[in-house]
């Protein structure tokens, strides 16, 4: 394995040929920013040989000048002011790799979000903000260095976490792939969710009947071994040959397995939402979440359904349980329970289409080809009643033993209604699972709603910020089995991408440690969560060394070291102090308070 990059420092020429692009962004930068005030402003800057301010940096057109530039005017640093560096950072660091200019010579800087989107109303202060931040970033890039990607070997085998319909669809494309799969389910049986239930939307296949295809399809393939009652349990080793433990729950006594794979696929599915005692009646007689009452109605394909021994003649149905709730509570969309309870109303109109079906609902969310689900209920008897966000629905015991489901129906004039039911089925959405051992292990970051975050949700929607773990299904965000499985095959192309070359190429903006400076206190060794820091022997002394290949670069060990003896290579601690006295000389100066 190389880890090797340029160190600072070296070959570095005394004057700097920068080409500084101000992005105009289609007006969401020029129009609240002078941007020609900023391309003449940066035309004067020391070692600024080229200063434009094209319409759209990121167009094919910009692309192709900004490659010719560097080629004419023989730069050898690149500036572009556009947008967030999420964005479009790879795409400037690929028209420098292709202008044969060292990727790691270019500075993004953000002046949308952090000029004109956040001074609107004040041009002139937003335009005077602008400069001083590409003057920050020039200053950054006149001490880069020509650093290079630190390349690892990749062993071509993936572990999948999770045996629900995403991670089984995960295990077979990867196969498919020739790359090798290690499948662990802590449950004793394959499937998740989907495999418990019988007919789902839109066409009616049995849940059960999609996963034992799957399954059958696993089998036929040697390259994939299945552990059930396992756990992922132990990790070490760096990107692309992580060293795994698990641990398989056998009768009697556990037992450890090692396994070296290259990268990790989490789909560990979720949980569904369970409502507190007593919150819209729960706990009564009669009343069950969406789980419950779907696994009762597909315990009767051919009728009757009944409660307590009674024929079911009327259910009443309420929407958005466990989701969109005020904070603290779960304020997301659960997005697939709207269009599962529509279908569920559909088999109970199979069974008996004498049965009345009341849904009380805030919006119907069945989209896309969906909405044909939703017209398809109304037209075979169900009724939709509408109530307001602030004025919810109330379940009530009635004399009779039957149930009372009070509602203020917006589509009729707001007239309170109250519909005896026999069943009332609480539509509860999903919450994520709870994995902390796991999140503790892999290091995954999580969203503000315990879902499992993505880096980017469209540039980058599979991978996380550890390199070589990615997430898929249900684990990351609430989703229909559709999605679940495109989520899963995505996480293949991103697995096969890495693993089928043999070797990947990482980041070189990690910690670096200079063996001079340090003294071996070892303050630095518990501070990295990824526990890319420790210990060696240096010249009959006791220093730190940073593992380039396990480090993020997050930089979180650099302040802590009172002998400064650890830097950030891309965002050293000269760059840094650079980029901040550019910014502090770009403020008008203010006349003193008399």
């Amino acid at each position: 394995m190389s880890t090797e990059a340029v160190q600072p420092g070296a070959d570095q020429p005394e004057q700097r040929r920068i080409g500084v692009y101000i992005c105009h962004c289609g007006g969401n930068i020029s129009d609240y920013v002078d941007v020609n005030a900023v391309r003449e402003a940066l035309a004067e800057e020391p070692g600024v040989v080229v200063s434009e301010s094209p319409v759209f940096a990121c167009s094919d057109g910009t692309q192709h000048d900004m490659i010719d530039a560097i080629h004419d005017q023989h730069l050898d640093g690149l500036v572009v002011a556009s947008c967030s560096p999420k964005l479009h950072q790879v795409t400037f660091r690929n028209v420098a790799k292709r202008a044969d200019l060292n990727q790691y010579a270019y500075t993004q800087v953000n002046v949308r979000e952090q000029a004109s989107w956040a001074h609107p109303h004040d041009r002139a202060g937003a335009t005077e903000k602008a400069i001083g931040l590409v003057r920050a970033g020039v200053a950054k890039t006149r001490l880069s260095d020509p650093l290079e990607p630190l390349v690892v070997k990749t062993e071509p085998r993936t572990l999948v976490v999770g045996g629900g319909i995403a991670g089984l669809r995960a295990a077979i494309g990867l196969a498919d792939l020739g790359i090798a799969v290690v499948l662990v389910e802590r449950e004793a049986e394959l499937g998740g969710w989907t495999g418990r239930f019988g007919p789902t939307f839109p066409d009616n296949r049995l849940g059960s009947d999609e996963v034992d295809e799957l399954v059958e399809q696993i089998r036929g393939r040697r390259d994939i071994t299945v552990y059930t009652r396992a756990e992922l349990t132990g990790k070490a080793g760096s990107f692309g040959n992580y060293d795994v433990q698990l641990t398989l729950h056998r009768e009697g006594s556990d037992k450890l397995l090692e396994v070296r794979v290259g990268s990790i696929i989490v789909a560990t599915g979720f949980d569904s939402y369970a409502p507190d005692e007593g919150e819209y009646g729960y706990g009564m007689d009669g009343v069950l979440t969406l789980p419950e009452f779907k696994a009762m109605v597909d315990a009767a394909p051919s009728g009757p359904l009944t409660v307590n021994g009674r024929p079911v003649r009327s259910i009443g149905y309420i929407y958005c349980v466990g989701s969109r709730q005020e904070a603290p509570g779960n304020e997301y969309c659960s997005k697939f329970c709207c269009t599962a309870t529509v279908h569920a109303s559909l088999q109970v109109a199979a069974l008996d289409p004498s049965i009345r079906q009341f849904h009380v609902y805030r919006d119907i969310r069945a989209y896309g080809r969906n909405e044909l689900l939703f017209n398809e209920s109304r037209d075979k008897g169900s009724t939709y009643l509408k109530f307001a966000d602030d004025n919810p629905p109330a379940v009530s015991k009635l004399a009779n033993g039957t149930l009372g489901l009070t509602v203020t129906d917006l589509l009729t004039e707001s007239r309170e209604v109250m519909l005896p039911v026999d069943l009332v089925v609480l539509v509860t959405g999903m919450v994520p699972r709870q994995n902390t051992s796991l999140v503790e292990l892999l290091k995954l970051p999580l969203g503000s709603d315990g879902f499992f975050n993505e880096i980017h949700p469209k540039l980058r929607p599979v991978e996380t910020v550890v390199d070589g773990v990615m997430i898929a299904g249900c684990c990351q965000s609430p989703r229909t089995v559709g999605e679940s499985v495109a989520a899963g095959l995505a996480a293949v192309a991103q697995s096969a991408a890495l693993l089928k070359k043999g070797f990947a190429e990482l980041e070189p903006l990690v910690a670096r440690v200079d063996p001079d400076k340090c003294t071996g206190s070892g303050a630095c060794l518990t501070t990295c969560p990824y526990e890319a820091i420790t210990s060696i022997q240096w010249e009959g002394r006791t220093i730190a060394s940073v593992d380039p290949a396990t480090c993020k670069g997050c930089g979180g060990c650099v302040p802590l070291c009172e002998q400064d003896a650890i830097d950030l290579l891309g965002y050293t601690d000269a760059q840094m102090r650079a980029a901040i006295e550019e910014l502090v000389a770009a403020q008008p100066q203010k006349e003193p308070v008399a």
